[in-house]
């Protein structure tokens, strides 16, 4: 079995703190694996230790201990010793402020890595290579153009030419889509997606909006306070979250409180709810997750059957492709989605059906209660 491209082991990373030599760590024995031509994310709020993993992995931030591998060929080791400097590293990256050089046309930017990185190829090779990375962005016609006549997404596209044309191993991006407005944020996801995807090359995205980390990425890693609580595909991260964190994280969720019983029952504020299947003791404290889209709407009072609640429609907001209701089941409020061309009336009675196969049950987390 080939060796992974990436491999990070146990690494921790500590920053001094009020003066003192040791303090919180900010990476916490995070480990992972990376396979060829495969796009991961790692994905969770300001100061969970996305960005520091990054930098220890582009050797621009040195752990206090664990592992580090590319291709089988270690990079850093605290056990051997062993620190290999970034520039030999073989990598390409794009930062959040893309670093493109004003002075330079866009040609120059692009050129600059392979005239002054550790792997020079033949002088009659760089135009040609440099032509051909702006090509795969779009921006051929624009070789000779000055770096600050440039939109912000040309100098993204730019950032991501210079990253690439020395083929590297690995390519790293930090946040590379957000000063870009919402329209070209949008475009360039399915762009730089669909370009990475073409070369084959592996690609670790950091990023802290969960749309950018679901649409793009072949696997999400979310982490929370220098730990990855979670790693899995990107639809199976949302659909079967494994803690209250996950689920409040990726997108919107309803967290109903309760109490669990036996045979996949919950007694809850709305009443025993069924949910699919859960490893979880009778007796655990625990939040069942609503997503928005995990209910259907009847008219009239509450009937009989399983997992049906009383509500009335306390308000709902029209967004064009789906309409956002919000169900009054008593004390609890739930904030759920219809389709368009549904036609409840705000201050309506109604029954909410929730639907067993979608309601997931985690771990009552205190922090999000």
């Amino acid at each position: 079995m080939a060796a992974p491209v990436l491999s990070v082991k146990a690494l921790v990373k500590v920053y001094p703190a009020n003066g003192q030599a040791t303090g919180p760590r900010a990476l916490n024995e995070v480990s992972f694996e990376v396979a060829e031509g495969e796009i991961f994310t790692l994905l969770g709020p300001s100061g969970c230790g996305k960005t520091t993993t990054l930098q220890c992995i582009a050797g621009l931030e040195t752990p206090g201990s664990g592992h580090i591998a590319m291709g089988g060929q270690t990079v850093f080791s605290s056990e051997q010793n062993l620190l290999v400097p970034a520039n030999k590293r073989d990598l390409g990256m794009v930062f959040q402020s893309y670093a493109i050089w004003p002075h330079m046309t866009v040609f120059e930017n692009v050129a600059f890595p392979l005239i002054h990185g550790p792997r020079k190829p033949a002088r009659a090779d760089i135009a040609p290579r440099v032509h051909q990375a702006l090509e795969r962005v779009k921006l051929g016609h624009l070789a000779d153009r000055a770096a600050p006549l440039l939109s912000g997404g040309q100098q993204q596209r730019v950032a991501l030419a210079r990253a690439l044309v020395h083929a590297p191993r690995l390519l790293l991006l930090d946040e590379p889509l957000s000063n870009l407005d919402a329209k070209l944020r949008d475009q360039m996801r399915i762009e730089l997606r669909t370009l990475v995807k073409s070369l084959g090359i592996t690609t670790i995205f950091v990023t802290h909006d969960q749309v950018e980390a679901m649409s793009m990425s072949d696997r999400v890693a979310l982490m929370r306070d220098g730990r990855i609580v979670q790693i899995g595909a990107p639809r199976d991260i949302y659909l079967q979250p494994a803690s209250a964190f996950t689920a409040n994280f990726m997108g919107h969720s309803n967290m109903v409180a309760g109490k669990m019983q036996s045979d996949g029952r919950v007694d809850t504020a709305l009443g025993t709810l069924r949910v699919s299947g859960s490893p979880l003791a009778p007796g655990t404290q625990v939040f069942v997750i609503v997503r928005p889209q995990s209910a259907m709407f009847h008219r009239g009072s509450a009937a009989d059957g399983p997992n049906r609640v009383a509500a009335r429609i306390a308000g709902l907001s029209f967004l064009g492709d789906q309409i956002e209701v919000d169900a009054e089941c008593g004390p609890t409020h739930l904030r759920l989605v219809t389709d368009s061309y549904g036609d409840l009336r705000v201050g309506e009675a109604v029954t909410v059906e929730l639907l067993q196969e979608r309601l997931v049950v985690v771990p009552h987390d205190s922090n999000l209660a």
